[in-house]
């Protein structure tokens, strides 16, 4: 098969990796230049993803575009190309919406039937502190639009709202160009999410559930990332995702869209909460799902383009991931100066399960063939591990996390700990997972 990956930072290089090892044919347009280090040498390149539309389009239902993002209206780009015939996953401008129109987004859950927060929209930071005076609470600021990453975000901790009052004027006062941002009630529970692949009718099941680990710093400290580790599970997920995602068929089936698409929600006593979306394959999340899918990449995308119902194999346990940064992470190298071409090295040798377990991110080859570090966030590698308990995934994750040696590499220690340690168990007992599956 031939597959064509348009993104801006290689964010797919793994997956990209695994197709290549499949035997596939792979192009990849990176449009960043700080990240054309990325995957270099392992994954061919093309400076134009256009020119490249005929090659794929001579591999009839075998060629198969993939979308990295929802940046720079290319939701609108593969709607587009759809209408020309070509096989694309990715999303959708109806999903490039969904994930970045926050107040959109919530109006749309509410709509399919889901409990929501209370939630202000603003395009002015005067408004939201006059509204902060008058209801003071505990809120979360959230932006909306391009030009804003997780950690921009803030998660207020005061009863009476100061410190995100402090948070608007800081960021929002004095700002030359308007930025649209809503005030979200705050919840206290579990975050948890529900994802599943769409292929343009009907999702692929079984969903997945996940546990993200979104701060800098062990215990939950430090500045907002993409993420720092994950636990997934295909398993006893299937009451939730009914109870949530799968209530989004009929609209994502209306809108065109085909792809990834995930809800993250706070779950309690009153009940499930969805906070936002991500419409794209989610990072790392495509990486730590991957050792617990029997079905190929390249066979999942040929069922979703192909609308063929081919059954979807999972492997029964869970996976934990963990995200392996070098500095400038979680800034960029446009905001903080830091070396790339720093050696990648692992302590003995690899293997076979080893190398299913490990997901190269921002790696590319010098000219040499040595790996070294590369790309603008220093998000360097995702290592997996798989058990039939969380506990077990764990210490499979890290042992594997140990033998990886690149200079100033750092994880977070405690990935799973929480979940160990009480929140899947009072997940399990509000009654929010599946029946075991029968010995």
């Amino acid at each position: 098969m031939r597959f064509l990956g348009i993104g801006d930072t290689c964010d797919l290089g793994a997956l990209y990796g695994r197709l290549v090892e499949d035997g596939h044919e792979v192009r990849v347009f990176v449009g960043e230049p700080l990240a054309h280090g990325t995957m270099a040498g392992i994954v061919d390149r093309t400076d134009d993803w256009q020119a490249e539309l005929a090659w794929i389009r001579a591999a009839g239902q075998d060629g198969i575009i993939l979308f990295e993002n929802v940046a720079k209206g290319r939701g609108a780009v593969q709607d587009d190309l759809r209408a020309q015939g070509f096989n694309v996953i990715g999303g959708s401008a109806f999903g490039d919406k969904l994930e970045k129109d926050r107040a959109f987004a919530q109006e749309v859950l509410a709509g399919i039937g889901l409990k929501v927060a209370g939630v202000w929209e603003f395009a002015a930071p005067e408004p939201a502190l006059a509204f902060l005076a008058e209801r003071p609470g505990r809120y979360v600021l959230k932006f909306s639009g391009e030009g804003f990453g997780a950690s921009d975000n803030y998660v207020g901790r005061l009863a009476d709202g100061r410190d995100v009052a402090a948070m608007v004027r800081a960021r929002l006062l004095g700002r030359d160009k308007p930025a649209r941002f809503i005030l979200m009630e705050h919840l206290e529970g579990v975050e948890m999410g529900v994802g599943a692949y769409f292929d343009g009718e009907r999702f692929l099941e079984p969903a997945c559930l996940d546990w993200e680990h979104k701060r800098f710093f062990p215990g939950d400290m430090g500045e907002l990332t993409g993420e720092m580790g994950t636990v997934v599970t295909y398993e006893r997920t299937g009451l939730f995702f009914e109870r949530t995602l799968a209530r989004m068929a009929p609209l994502l089936r209306q809108n065109g869209y085909l792809g990834y698409i995930n809800i993250n929600t706070i779950v309690n006593a009153a009940g499930i909460w969805p906070l936002e979306f991500t419409c794209r394959f989610g990072y790392p999340g495509f990486a730590i799902l991957d050792p617990l899918q029997d079905t190929s990449w390249a066979e999942l995308f040929r069922a979703m383009v192909s609308r063929s119902g081919a059954p979807f194999r999972t492997r029964p346990g869970f996976a934990v991931g963990i995200v392996l940064t070098t500095p400038p992470f979680p800034y960029t190298r446009r905001e903080v100066e830091a070396p790339v071409g720093l050696p990648v090295l692992f302590e003995g040798e690899l293997t076979a399960e080893d190398r299913l377990n490990l997901h190269p991110g921002e790696i590319g080859q010098d000219s040499s063939g040595s790996l070294v570090t590369s790309g603008i966030y220093g998000w360097t590698a995702v290592v997996t591990g798989t058990g039939a308990t969380i506990a077990a995934a764990r210490t499979s994750a890290y042992a594997l996390a140990d033998r990886v040696l690149v200079p100033d590499l750092r994880f977070r220690r405690d990935i799973g700990d929480k979940l160990i340690a009480g929140d899947l168990a009072r997940v399990e007992a509000l009654g929010l997972l599946g029946p075991s599956a029968s010995p």
